[in-house]
């Protein structure tokens, strides 16, 4: 007997009609659900009137309920995982059930789904072509400094996933360590709720943000030296200096070469004049 297959499926963050319809479809056809919650996820079955048996695999019991799981899955069950919300493993329960299927020999598929990363990610306005996904820092400020301290020269954009009532302790050592950078503040994502709000560390740990619900806080990555003043000038030269005020100006420029923001205006205000 051929074994059966582990499906990973992604669920909403927040609106339940990002459930893509594969994501169903699976869930209808498996013989068995594994979920972090079944509370929370017959919640999602009812709404899409999806009668396939639930169990309850969470962080407390995983370890056994993966040995029964890999059993029933030897013998040719197909089996699905969910989580609350998201993709099932990313910081959630899965990865021990994933390693024990793979070394048994065991197909395993993730679906793709709901997710905050990659939508914050790409509504930032940051460089979004290389990014490092951090998840939770640690809770315990010297532990977090340390973690960022190895951040400090990478180049890529860094998300991070934030509890609300450490909001304002990391800004301050993401600021302290990272130094005054562009960041995109993401919270609630799909949700009702759903803000961003864009600005420096700096300038977002004396705003007035609203912590609560899921947030994520992306972070510009390093630039190893500004560029030069002339070749900010033929930058501008070819933009159209217009398009936007010269304070968004100065701002667009100052993230894309790392020149102070004032320089920048100076040159601007130059080039118009003329």
């Amino acid at each position: 007997m051929s074994s059966g297959t582990l499906f990973l499926v992604p669920t909403p963050i927040g609106n339940l009609g990002d459930m893509t319809f594969r994501g169903v479809e699976v869930l209808r056809t498996v013989t068995l659900i594994a979920a972090e919650d079944t509370r929370h996820t017959h919640k999602l079955l009812d709404h899409y009137t999806i009668s396939t048996p639930c169990i309850s695999y969470h962080k407390f019991n995983e370890r056994q309920q993966s040995t029964a799981l890999v059993k029933r899955l030897k013998d040719g069950e197909n089996i699905a995982i969910v989580t609350d919300a998201g993709t099932p493993g990313i910081f959630d329960p899965a990865a021990i059930l994933v390693k024990e299927a793979i070394t048994e020999g065991i197909r395993v598929e993730c679906l793709p789904g709901a997710t905050a990363v990659i939508p914050a990610l790409a509504a930032s306005g940051l460089d979004c072509d290389r990014f490092l996904f951090i998840g939770f820092l640690p809770s315990k400020a010297g532990e977090r400094i340390k973690l960022l301290q190895t951040l400090t020269k990478q180049p890529f954009t860094l998300v991070f996933y934030v509890p609300p009532h450490k909001l304002k302790d990391i800004l301050q050592d993401a600021a302290n360590v990272l130094g005054d950078r562009r960041c995109v503040f993401a919270r609630e994502i799909s949700k009702i709720h759903e803000e961003y709000r864009r600005g420096h560390l700096t300038g977002m740990i004396n705003e007035e943000l609203e912590c609560r619900g899921e947030i994520v806080l992306l972070v510009a990555g390093f630039r190893s030296e500004p560029a030069s003043e002339q070749i900010l000038e033929e930058m501008l030269s070819r933009d159209d200096l217009n398009r936007a005020s010269l304070t968004d100006l100065a701002t667009e420029y100052h993230d894309r070469t790392g020149i102070p923001r004032n320089r920048i205006k100076r040159m601007i205000l130059t080039l118009k004049d003329k």
